[in-house]
């Protein structure tokens, strides 16, 4: 099997979409409208990236066997918790499968936003993807604007702030510095 980054030890995961019957895929590209994802997360509640137009969504491709996956959880929550109330969402849309439902379910408990399983998706126009982690950044008008894909280190809060900062909403009569 290659890898994507002897750096970071991150599998190729072609061979997951057979596992998990979903086609594996490149990616959407920057520009593009982001493919449709429901599903219902792990806590039950219903996910639908549609319903979330107007808020600036981070998509985030992970699973609990991956490292640098768990590495950077704690930071996509960090930054969750910090700019959640400046229209800010996060989907965790885990590869692992139903059957490790209870290893995605311990990984999350500490975490604020919600994740769903890929392979339980009722519409996944995102397949799954060929390399981990994957991060999507999209837009209020739900246009991807950037990916942060695997082999650039492990995605850090300074990169989250450069890649979303500026698409969230700024408080009048400042630098877009919240108080």
């Amino acid at each position: 099997m290659s890898t994507v980054s002897k750096s970071r030890g991150v599998p190729l995961i072609a061979a997951a979409s057979l596992i998990l019957g979903q086609p594996a895929v490149a990616g959407a590209p920057v520009g593009a409208p982001a493919p449709p994802l429901v599903a219902t997360a792990i806590d039950g509640r219903p996910v639908d990236l549609a319903q979330l137009h107007g808020h600036v969504v981070i998509v985030h491709f992970w699973a609990t066997w991956c490292p640098p996956c768990r590495e950077e959880m704690p930071v996509l929550d960090g930054f969750y918790r910090a700019h959640h109330g400046e229209d800010l969402e996060i989907i965790a849309a885990s590869i692992d499968r139903k059957r490790d439902l209870s290893d995605v379910r311990k990984a999350m408990k500490d975490f604020a936003f919600p994740a769903v399983l890929v392979a339980e998706a009722k519409a996944n126009g995102w397949g799954t993807p060929d390399a981990m982690p994957l991060t999507y950044v999209i837009d209020a008008t739900g246009v991807i604007r950037s990916v942060v894909r695997p082999g650039k280190g492990t995605l850090t809060a300074e990169q989250l702030t450069a890649q979303v900062g500026s698409l969230l909403p700024k408080i009048p009569g400042t630098d877009g510095a919240q108080p």
